[in-house]
């Protein structure tokens, strides 16, 4: 009897949902396959993607290590072997992404997606993260040779990632508000600024794809050069607290002026504006939750503020001064330092000194005087109430101006959909995910495994949002991690549910074993994408 038994796991899900989109085919019919390739480097992006979602951690360097043991043949093709995915096709398949063009490509798959699986494109979101990277990554030099390959500047800038010691590139997304779906991804060099790129980005993405959406960002969109740029483009964004209006909106506005919202725990009042020369409509939200958060984080920071000035003032009342006039300037100037605390009983008192020690004669001049500052720490109870006053606040800007078409409680639900591209960044950024930590050891090849992050990206999230939207559909439910029914599992948690699962070669014949009734209901939901790696005929 003649038994193979090769781990299939949750690997076959992932490889329907690649074969869904058209992954493969659409990256081979953009480059051309030498004829000595046994595996073409659409097969290699696809086992990429596939090394990405195992959630092992197994860096490129143990890529063909990561497929020994597996259904490598059923997953990617007849004929190909894990020693085929060795480092030097993969480090050519990601020179061949650089040359056709990283954003390019990625959008003509994510185009696929959009045709194939009817995404809702009513709302797309913008925003931007840092990835940080260990080493030099020298820029490379320009030549003939190179002058066509896509390249990202590897550098120091501002870290979202909170490792300002580290290297960094930036990956720009644009998701959608349907399923948090990559459909746009561009890499960018890591010293660049969001409120630079973020108007670009998205008329570069409209004119590709002219949809009819509204598009939603972070307030490194909003600047008066950028909101002129956008145009005729619907958009929603936070108006940064830096701009005097904004500030002075958000202390003022009384509290009778806001209207409970219909999503708990948020009450609004709006505005309109002409901030850039463009008329807009401006929403001032007071969040229940974010208020109490605020207060919190205020008292912390006026006890903190309190140590730090009475510390300033003992400092300075230990100082000695040539003249009054200059003992009331240091007094002032450090009472103008502090936001919400200030000096009063304010004195100066005046120091005798004399040639000699010791106690002076009667009739002995004093040599000089010296001058110093007594004071109090007290609070500006003014500053402190406006402080209180505007926590739990925030404003929302958007240039949709009637309401009957865009509704306030629908500009901050879709403000709240930003969360959607943070989401990603967070899956990406997971140690799990194998490119959490990046270690090529050229820009070029960084830049072409940052878009191969972006299409695992894309495939597990077509895959949760196909799976939630059926489970809704069919009124119907699988078991959490509590054993708990749910219809909204995360595609992780149905990942984990495919461990065991093994393709079995018995007597030349291939079947699937622990193919449980969970896992069959699951398989059912996915489609034939899906079933066809598990359900052999």
């Amino acid at each position: 009897m003649d038994i193979q038994v090769k781990n299939l796991d949750h690997l076959g899900i992932v490889a329907g949902i690649v074969d869904q989109i058209g992954l493969v085919e659409e990256i081979d019919r953009q480059i051309e396959q030498h004829p000595l390739q046994i595996i073409s480097t659409g097969q290699v992006v696809k086992a990429m993607i596939l090394n990405g979602l195992g959630f092992v951690s197994a860096p490129l360097y143990l890529f063909s290590e990561f497929f020994i043991g597996k259904a490598t043949e059923h997953l990617l093709g007849e004929g190909i072997k894990p020693e085929h995915l060795n480092d030097d096709r993969i480090a050519r398949a990601l020179d061949s992404l650089c040359t056709q063009g990283l954003t390019t490509l990625f959008t003509s798959i994510a185009m696929l997606a959009h045709q194939r699986l009817n995404l809702s494109t009513k709302s797309l979101h913008l925003d931007s993260s840092s990835f940080s990277l260990e080493g030099g990554y020298e820029v490379e030099s320009s030549d003939e040779s190179t002058e066509s390959i896509e390249s990202v500047k590897i550098t120091y800038g501002y870290s979202k990632d909170h490792r300002p010691d580290l290297k960094q590139f930036m990956m720009d997304v644009i998701c959608t508000g349907d399923g948090d779906v990559p459909l746009f991804l561009r890499i960018g060099d890591g010293n660049e600024s969001d409120r630079a790129i973020f108007a670009q980005l998205m008329k570069q993405f409209q004119q590709e794809w002219n949809l009819d959406s509204i598009y939603v960002a972070d307030s490194a969109l909003y600047s008066a050069d950028n909101i002129q740029q956008l145009g005729d483009l619907n958009w929603i964004t936070l108006v940064p607290r830096s701009i005097k209006t904004a500030k002075i909106l958000a202390e003022s506005m009384a509290d009778e002026v806001f209207v409970e919202s219909e999503i708990p725990g948020y009450r609004i009042a709006s505005c309109c504006c002409d901030y850039g020369g463009v008329h807009q409509r401006w929403l001032i939200i007071e969040s229940e939750k974010r208020l109490q958060s605020d207060l919190k984080q205020l008292d912390k920071r006026l006890t903190k503020q309190l140590k730090v000035a009475k510390s300033e003032l003992k400092s300075l009342m230990q100082q000695d001064f040539a003249c009054t006039a200059d003992a009331k300037q240091a007094a002032d100037k450090l009472k103008r330092s502090w936001k919400y605390h200030s000096l009063e009983s304010i004195d100066i008192e005046t120091d005798v000194h004399y040639s000699k020690a010791g106690r002076p004669t009667k009739n002995q001049s004093p040599e000089h005087f010296t001058y110093r500052v007594t004071a109090q720490v007290i609070p500006v109870e003014e500053a402190i109430e406006i402080a209180r006053k505007q926590a739990g606040r925030f404003i929302l800007a958007t240039n949709v101006l009637d309401e009957k078409t865009l509704p306030n409680d629908e500009v901050l639900t879709e403000y709240k959909g930003q969360q959607s591209s943070e989401r990603g960044f967070r899956f990406l950024k997971d140690p799990l995910f194998f490119t959490s930590s990046v270690f090529l050891n050229t820009p070029r090849r960084v830049a072409a495994l940052a878009m191969v992050m972006g299409l695992c990206l894309l495939v597990y999230t077509l895959g949760q949002r196909q799976l939630r939207q059926a489970l809704a559909h069919s009124e119907e439910t699988i078991p959490n991690q509590l054993k708990k029914p749910t219809s909204t599992p995360t595609l992780r948690w149905v990942f984990q549910c495919f461990q065991a699962v093994h393709l079995v070669h018995l007597n030349h014949q291939l079947q699937v074993s622990n193919l449980t009734n969970t896992r069959l209901k699951i398989l059912r939901i996915l489609g034939n994408p899906c079933q066809k790696y598990y359900l052999i005929c």
